[in-house]
């Protein structure tokens, strides 16, 4: 009897082009769909169009305050809470990674983003199927 398998919705929010398109391309398997966004109110959109089994964002985008990824973490938080949430910045510091793991996201990385160990930790999330 065939399995039929759900396909996961992946959501990367990041400004800088070749972060979209490296941690795309990384991400990206069968049974695995990315979407990517680099505003936040493009983000938004997509939130409120479809479901996503994770996000992954960075905090600083090209906004005036410069926590954008902070903004959508308690956007997704309020309005997707069974969404997992990575979150990603350049510039962290310890006070900013402890602020946004207590504003609810299940991870924190410094950037550059080590892609492998980041597929590691979207493999302990549940997203990708372990064979």
């Amino acid at each position: 009897m065939a399995t039929i398998t759900e396909t996961k919705k992946i959501l990367i929010v990041d400004d800088e082009p070749t972060v979209l398109v490296t941690l795309s391309y990384s991400l990206r398997s069968p049974g695995i769909e990315v979407v990517t966004a680099s505003k936040l109110e493009s983000a938004e959109a997509a939130l409120e169009k479809y479901f996503f089994d994770l996000v992954i964002a960075d905090i600083r985008m090209s906004g005036i305050l410069g926590i954008e990824g902070l903004e959508l973490l308690s956007y997704v938080k309020e309005n997707s809470p069974k969404t997992k949430v990575i979150i990603m910045s350049r510039s962290g510091s310890d006070d900013l990674r402890k602020y946004a793991l207590e504003r609810g996201a299940d991870h924190y990385y410094d950037k550059p983003v080590d892609t492998v160990e980041l597929m590691h930790r979207v493999k302990e999330m549940g997203i990708y199927s372990v064979p």
